[in-house]
Order: C-alpha cells, then structure tokens, then sequence
C-alpha cells in the first residue's frame, strides 16, 4: 500500500549546474535519502518542467521540480490497545523500553501482537511511515531500549545515523564462562549454511564489529558490556558464541551447563531463566530537530537482576 503525502515544489539553482538530477534533488530535498529519490525519479513521481527524466540527466539550472512524495505505509499490520512502556516521546522520537517476549514487528508466526501495532494504537500517524517508523530492532526475548522515528525528517535522521554508526547502543550480556579480558571481535556474519533460521560467522557474511569489557565476574559466568559498532540479525549471540562464551539461556546458540556444585537455589534460577540474558541499557543519538545529542537508559529487567542476584550469592 502506498500513501500520497504531498507534493513538493523547488526550483534548480544556478549553482547547481551540471549536476545529476538524484545529486541535485539530495541538496534540493534533505529530508530524503539519495537511494529513495532515485527511485521516485525512475518511479515517474519526479517532474522537471513537466517532464519525466532520469536519475543521470544533468539540470542546467532554473528548472522547476515537482516532487510528489509517496512512501510505504506500515501495511496491513492494525492498531492494538497494547502496554508500552515510553521512556521519551516527543513530535518527532518516540524511545520505547521493549519487554522480553515482545516481538518487534509482525513476520511469519506473529502477525499481530507486536511492538508496530502496540505503536499504530499510540500514534496512529504512524501508518505513513515505513515499518511504523521502526528503524532497528531487538530479538523477541532481548529486553530494552528502542527507538522510534515520529517524522520523515526523523526517519532519515535515524536512518543516516545508524548507517554513519554514531547511534551509541550498550548492552549488559551474561555469558557461560569465565572470561579474562574485553576485547573486539571483527568477524562477518551471515545466513548459516545448514540452519537458515540461524546465523554464524562466515566468510563472505556482512561486516559486523562487537566491542565488549568485563563488568561484572563470576566463578563460572561473566557480566559483560558490549558496545555495537555495526547491527546485524543476532550479532551479540553470535559473536559471543564464536568465542566460545555463549550467552545464558540462548536456545538457538547455547546450552545450559551447571556449575560445579550449583546450590538448589542456584540451579533453579538457571534453569528457569528461559532467554537469552541480553539486555539493550543504553541509548544514545543525535536528535533529529536540534542536533543536540540525547540519551536513555533502562534498568535491568527483574528476571535478569534476579540472576545477578543469584549468582552473587554463590
């Protein structure tokens, strides 16, 4: 489904020519990405002088550009009376402290339920936005902070923000073993070649860099802190588990093992803690109206602190 916001109008600079029609409307219409006007161009929505051109036609200046904007709606994905717990909102961000168990946006299994819906019921507007502005993500069973682009201008921001990696996220991970040092890992990751619900890290997978330092050690588990450079599909789970330090009650890249000589309590609060202790703490961004740099932290969740809590005890 496609939504007709609005038609825009400008007229080509003088300085501007010579330039490729997409580089001139980049400077002509910031709030857009290169790739998107490119594709309304070569989509027909773009006019110069009433004239259909391409992408790579040269404006001499003086020309008169009529620009009918027109982006992906949220879908068919409908507005749910959900919970949301809002950590920041204002006319152009929303920040969200996602629950583990919520899934982000509707996909094969759960076609509602979701985060995008829970947001469709807050802020209908966002039907105008692709993905109801959701511009990344968390795992299911990942707990923590999210953002939510309110605007066009918004989305953009975010968007060349994440791309650019100055969008700062921490995690706190609790991994099985006892690690020595922090440390960077600088492995590709993609699709696994046997398992496609699974990835791994392959050699001709995405770029993905994962930073993380020790904060907290146990006798048979550590705390970590990690600090994403890039944001691919299950990055942290994968990059701990090609280390060989997988994180606590991962079902897709761990398995639960006991500590020698577990207590009663111990063991059953390992064993019930039934996802992976991954927790998004820390978020911080460029906002996208004043340019001034904005962050928000959440608390740990109480199952995850509940596990702190018992292995201190140990």
């Amino acid at each position: 489904m496609k939504i007709i916001n609005e038609t825009c109008h400008a007229h080509v600079p003088a300085q501007a020519a010579g330039m490729r029609l997409d580089q001139c409307l980049v400077n002509l219409f910031s709030d857009f990405s290169r790739s998107r006007l490119k594709q309304w161009i070569e989509e027909g929505r773009v006019l110069v002088d009433g004239q259909q051109w391409r992408p790579r036609d040269k404006v001499q200046g003086g020309e008169r550009i009529d620009l009918e904007i027109v982006m992906d709606a949220a879908g068919k994905c409908q507005a749910q009376a959900m919970p949301l717990t809002i950590i920041f909102e204002d006319e152009h961000l929303l920040v969200i402290d996602k629950p583990a168990g919520l899934v982000v946006h509707p996909a094969a299994g759960h076609h509602d339920g979701t985060l995008q819906n829970a947001l469709l019921h807050h802020a209908p507007e966002l039907e105008n936005l692709p993905r109801a502005g959701i511009v990344h993500r968390l795992d299911k069973d990942t707990s923590g902070l999210l953002v939510v682009a309110r605007t066009l201008k918004a989305h953009k921001s975010l968007v060349d923000q994440l791309q650019a990696r100055t969008v700062k996220r921490e995690y706190l991970a609790l991994v099985a073993g006892k690690m020595i040092t922090g440390g960077t890992v600088n492995a590709p990751i993609g699709r696994h070649p046997v398992n496609r619900k699974r990835f791994a890290v392959i050699e001709d997978g995405k770029e993905a860099i994962t930073h993380y330092r020790i904060a907290e050690r146990f006798p048979h588990h550590t705390l970590i802190k990690v600090h994403l450079e890039t944001g691919r599909t299950h990055q942290i789970r994968v990059h701990m588990a090609y280390l060989r330090f997988p994180l606590l009650g991962d079902p897709e890249y761990g398995r639960l093992r006991l500590p020698p000589g577990a207590s009663k309590h111990l063991t059953e609060v390992l064993r019930g803690f039934k996802r992976q202790a991954l927790h998004a703490r820390r978020l911080s961004l460029v906002h996208p109206a004043n340019g001034e740099e904005v962050s928000w932290e959440s608390p740990l969740p109480e199952d995850f602190e509940n596990l702190l809590e018992a292995l201190r005890s140990t």
